[in-house]
């Protein structure tokens, strides 16, 4: 199977927060649309240096990780973020990627979206199972929370 890219918006949350309670304009609203790598390996939402100073996403703590080459980098953790794609929107954090870094569609992301890879057409699609709306399973939580 090759790259899989798809096309997603990201958006300041807090600013969509403040265009609901009528303290900015819709046109306030700090978005952007972007191509980034569906990468089931990763596990988290990645943008890079550029795409945070652009939502002006605010830094909320530190975190390690390891890049592809096995070097490990401490990255800024930014948000919240809201993603779009489809019918399909989640808010999450960030990993902030040095430089001009690709950006990352990680499983947690996908998870939240409800999203899947289609592996015929190669490209990144609402679940087929739950087309109207997201879906997100809860029995593993649940049985995990009271087994303890």
């Amino acid at each position: 199977m090759g790259l899989i890219y798809a096309e997603i918006e990201l958006i300041n949350a807090e600013d969509n927060m403040l265009a609901c309670r009528h303290i900015i304009g819709e046109e306030e609203i700090k978005r952007i649309r972007v191509n980034m790598l569906v990468d089931t390996d990763s596990m988290y939402l990645c943008i890079n240096e550029n795409i945070q100073e652009f939502l002006q996403l605010p830094v909320l703590h530190k975190r390690k990780r390891q890049m592809a080459n096995g070097e490990i980098v401490e990255c800024d953790v930014v948000g919240p973020v809201q993603l779009r794609f489809g019918n399909r929107s989640c808010h999450l954090d960030a990993m902030v990627l040095p430089g001009d870094n690709e950006l990352l569609l990680g499983a947690i992301p996908m998870g939240a979206l409800d999203v899947i890879i289609h592996p015929s057409r190669q490209e990144l699609v609402v679940n087929p199972e739950s087309l109207d709306m997201a879906m997100m399973e809860l029995k593993q939580y649940l049985r995990t929370q009271y087994a303890e």
